[in-house]
């Protein structure tokens, strides 16, 4: 018996989407690659991108570590399908329980993540824990228009645990926990004395941009300046390259401090947004991953609070 046409049709096409759907179902394949960067210190390096359909959010590092009885798991990316498929690194490396998974700060691509790792390992410092509790669902829902199908099933979890700062042995690896500031209200960093290296997180960027949604500059390059006095062989950025040298705190904080002069001076000048936005950036900063599109950013974060200053200033003189 002969199919009506317009049924025919509809199966043909129905046949020629089963293929596709296949490949696309697939093709959310972040493709994690975990470095061992030192003995039983791995990191698993982002593009230094902004977040896009095309990458779903791959723009961070994220890092583990192997201690003789665990592992620490230090940040878990920006979805759902990150975390499985970063576990899924960790278990290519060692079959040892995870027993600690830290967010580092609240921004969404280090915390959405969590749903991968046992609840009752995740961990934070108390503010972070608070800033996912308060903006995680905005950031969850904002993450899904900025990257698609990537974060399908995605949904905040929430750590129960806040870490206790100070050196310590977990999973039998002798680690550091710092409870430092300035790139948000908590920026946590991992100092693995083992092997010397410091998981700095969001509070370094390495030939990127810095970002500034929840940033208090003056924290920040506080903090940068305890960075640099810690006794370390490996530096891991939260974007950006491993690196064995200080370069990228010394750039992370040559631009920050650009970034605080040139709005303060711009709001003491009079000058409005669309003004400050057309200003040059120094040649020196041109190698550093969208910039152009972060400083604007920045602008809009950091501008109006320097309007302010600089008119509470003018009025007291």
């Amino acid at each position: 018996m002969k199919l009506p046409l317009s049924l025919a049709s509809l199966l043909f096409a129905l046949l020629l989407a089963l293929p596709l759907a296949a490949q696309q179902r697939s093709s959310f394949d972040y493709g994690l690659v975990a470095q061992e960067i030192a003995p039983g210190a791995y990191v698993i390096v982002g593009l230094r991108e902004d977040f896009s359909f095309a990458n779903g959010g791959n723009i961070v590092n994220t890092g583990f570590l192997v201690g003789r009885s665990g592992v620490i798991v230090i940040d878990t990316g920006p979805s759902r399908r990150y975390g499985e498929q970063m576990l899924a690194a960790i278990r290519a490396v060692t079959p040892l329980p995870v027993v600690l998974t830290l967010n580092s700060h609240h921004h969404p691509d280090h915390f959405l993540g969590n749903q991968a790792f046992p609840q009752d390992t995740l961990a934070a410092l108390p503010d972070t824990i608070a800033g996912i509790r308060s903006e995680g669902e905005g950031f969850n829902d904002n993450m899904y228009r900025l990257n698609g199908d990537w974060m399908r099933d995605t949904e905040v979890v929430v750590p129960a645990r806040a870490v206790m700062p100070g050196r310590q042995e977990i999973g039998g690896r002798d680690v550091e926990l710092l409870a430092l500031g300035g790139h948000t209200a908590a920026d946590l960093v991992v100092v693995d004395h083992d092997s010397g290296t410091v998981y700095a997180a969001d509070l370094m960027f390495n030939g990127r941009a810095p970002t500034t949604p929840h940033a208090d500059i003056a924290r920040w390059l506080g903090a940068l300046e305890a960075l640099a006095r810690l006794p370390a062989r490996l530096w891991v950025p939260g974007h950006g390259e491993v690196s064995t040298r200080l370069a990228p705190l010394h750039e992370t904080r040559d631009y920050l401090e650009w970034l605080q002069a040139t709005i303060r001076d711009a709001a003491e000048a009079g000058l409005d947004m669309t003004e400050v936005f057309a200003l040059d950036i120094p040649a020196r900063f041109s190698q550093l991953a969208l910039v152009e599109i972060e400083f604007r950013r920045s602008v809009v974060h950091l501008f109006p609070a320097a309007e302010q200053a600089a008119l509470a200033r003018a009025q007291r003189d």
